[in-house]
């Protein structure tokens, strides 16, 4: 049953929130040499919990409405698969996933009370865009929008939290890792086109269709890659931040095969799996690159 419900929460992908509150950490590490451990911890765990709310209830939505069941299932596509295998009740990962939307904005709220209403602003953002993602957000075409949104938010707000002010360079940073987030989320959305589609989902995909979507596909890396760029000219980030540039190779792999298995779903799985790796590999590097630096 552990294991089903690992399943269901995605554990995988919840390193992108991981690597988010990281980016904020090394950060605030490089320029103030400073890290409140508690509040560290407590971070990882709000945001952890909050993501993993939005993937039980994503599931929850996508099985009620007949998604699921109209997809093809990859490893990176499709859902979990585990409501429409009848391995959990739907009415069990509701709660689940409200119950983690709870745990993530009462250790918000800690943090609401220790600094103020900025945290207030990007806990209200994350609950009300948590809850109303799968029914209200992806059908109006804004999923990568509100990703993006939120994985910046995340280094905005561990930034803040740890050292008091939010500058340029938290912003920066923000994204870098939101345009890496929003990105997996948009190659994603490729094989279930037909299933949202068929549901009234309204993704970036479905609106400018696969091919011309296809191309779409370098503007996530090249905004993540021009705020590392940037950053490192302005002198706001450490010259090692450039070697995050090294996974450009698996970027163009992925583009490249995007391109040209666009319609293709089991051809595009591999295409799909070195996005994923892109943007752990970027990201990794990226805050690699501040500890490098001290």
């Amino acid at each position: 049953m552990l294991s089903v419900w690992l399943r269901v929460i995605r554990v995988r992908f919840l390193l992108a929130s991981v690597i988010a509150v990281s980016v904020g950490l090394a950060l605030n590490w490089w320029q103030n040499s400073s890290l409140d451990l508690l509040d560290a911890l407590l971070t990882f765990a709000g945001v952890m919990a909050l993501h993993a709310s939005v993937d039980l209830l994503n599931d929850f939505w996508d099985f009620k409405r007949g998604i699921d069941t109209k997809t093809k299932r990859t490893k990176m596509s499709g859902g979990t698969g585990v409501l429409p295998e009848g391995l959990l009740k739907p009415s069990s990962v509701y709660r689940a996933g409200i119950a983690f939307l709870i745990i993530g904005t009462l250790i918000g709220g800690y943090f609401v009370i220790t600094d103020g209403i900025l945290i207030a602003m990007i806990l209200g953002f994350a609950i009300l865009s948590i809850y109303f993602y799968s029914t209200k957000i992806v059908d109006s075409g804004l999923g990568e929008f509100f990703v993006a949104v939120k994985g910046s938010m995340i280094v905005i707000g561990t930034f803040f939290i740890q050292s008091g002010q939010i500058n340029i360079e938290s912003i920066l940073g923000g994204i870098v890792v939101g345009s890496l987030s929003a990105l997996v989320l948009f190659i994603a959305s490729f094989p279930d086109h037909d299933a949202d589609k068929s549901k009234g989902r309204k993704t970036l995909v479905i609106t400018v269709g696969k091919k011309k979507a296809s191309k779409l596909f370098w503007i996530f890396p090249l905004i993540s890659y021009g705020a590392i760029i940037v950053g490192v000219s302005a002198n706001l980030f450490p010259l090692f931040s450039l070697i995050s540039l090294l996974s450009m190779p698996l970027m163009i792999k992925s583009g490249l095969g995007l391109q040209k298995n666009y319609d293709a779903v089991e051809n595009l799985v591999p295409s799909m799996s070195s996005t994923l790796l892109f943007g752990r590999i970027t990201g990794a590097l990226f805050v690699a690159s501040f500890l490098i630096d001290i």
